[in-house]
């Protein structure tokens, strides 16, 4: 196997693994009654733990140096509460109120709203394709949320309020801390991120609160979204970036939509209409055109 084919598995491999999460904490929150705040609380503490705990034996127990600079300490903080734990809630408090397809394909809004951070924060016009792709990215959520009926609603307000909120939470997550993982090795700054971003949470959602109905199903849902969904999908991600280009990773990564509307028809029997297919398929077009456009 090749490099190249390596990085394409990788990066597949993680993308396949984050859509599936999604399925499992949609079964999690609808069937099984538990919270977003708890199941947040509990994926954060335990995925940040795990990854700090793998990180420390790969480097010798060298991950708290990074608290030693006073401007990676701030740039840290926020991206464990701004970044890591809005994007984790947000996103599924969107599945909670709607379902993980829906809500998978919304937060792939992200790109879009990143073109137009960029088109405000140094003042320029967008160019042709990323108009484009801005129109795309309109068209696709008004089918999403619509199925084609313009007169109301297909989905219910919260999940498109926290569906479109997860994906500026997503924004802000991939453009923040650039700063951190051009210093830092990416495993340490996500997992304390992840841990910061429990720990910010545990005084709304205490871990050892829980509530809802917890059975081996149950149980067999949350290890998966913890090691698979958390664990392996970001590990094998970052490391696709080695052997692949990063505008190859965020193409492939868009996996992800698909492996979750996948397995929530086959798995969870989601109804998933023509309107939705051709609303998702052109939001998610415009991650290859941003691609191509780089």
């Amino acid at each position: 196997m090749t490099d190249r084919t390596k990085g394409y598995c990788l990066v597949a491999l993680g993308a396949i693994f984050w859509g599936a999460s999604g399925v499992a904490g949609q079964y999690l929150l609808h069937d099984k009654q538990f919270s977003a705040e708890w199941l947040v609380v509990v994926r954060l503490l335990c995925s940040g733990l795990i990854l700090l705990s793998i990180d420390s034996v790969t480097h010798f127990g060298d991950i708290f140096t990074i608290w030693q600079n006073r401007l990676d300490r701030h740039q840290l903080l926020l991206f464990g509460v701004v970044g890591m734990l809005s994007v984790q809630y947000t996103y599924y408090a969107a599945i909670q109120h709607g379902n993980a397809a829906t809500a998978t394909i919304l937060q792939y809004l992200m790109p879009v709203i990143i073109v137009g951070y960029i088109a405000v924060r140094y003042k320029r016009c967008p160019q042709f394709l990323e108009i484009i792709s801005i129109f795309l990215a309109m068209l696709g959520t008004l089918l999403l949320v619509t199925k084609g009926d313009f007169h109301s609603l297909a989905i219910s307000p919260l999940a498109l309020f926290w569906g479109i909120t997860s994906a500026f939470s997503a924004a802000f997550y991939t453009i923040q801390p650039k700063g951190l993982l051009s210093r830092w090795r990416s495993p340490l700054v996500i997992g304390w991120g992840m841990l910061i971003g429990g720990v910010a949470m545990s005084p709304i959602a205490p871990p050892w609160k829980f509530v809802g109905q917890f059975d081996l199903g149950a149980g067999l849902g949350l290890a998966f979204v913890i090691i698979f969904g958390t664990v392996i999908a970001f590990w094998a991600y970052l490391e696709s970036i080695k052997y692949i280009l990063p505008t190859e990773t965020s193409t492939i990564a868009s996996l992800e939509p698909f492996s979750a509307v996948f397995l929530s028809i086959i798995l969870l029997n989601i109804p998933f209409g023509f309107m939705d297919y051709i609303g998702g398929l052109c939001i998610l077009s415009t991650v290859f055109i941003l691609a191509k456009k780089k």
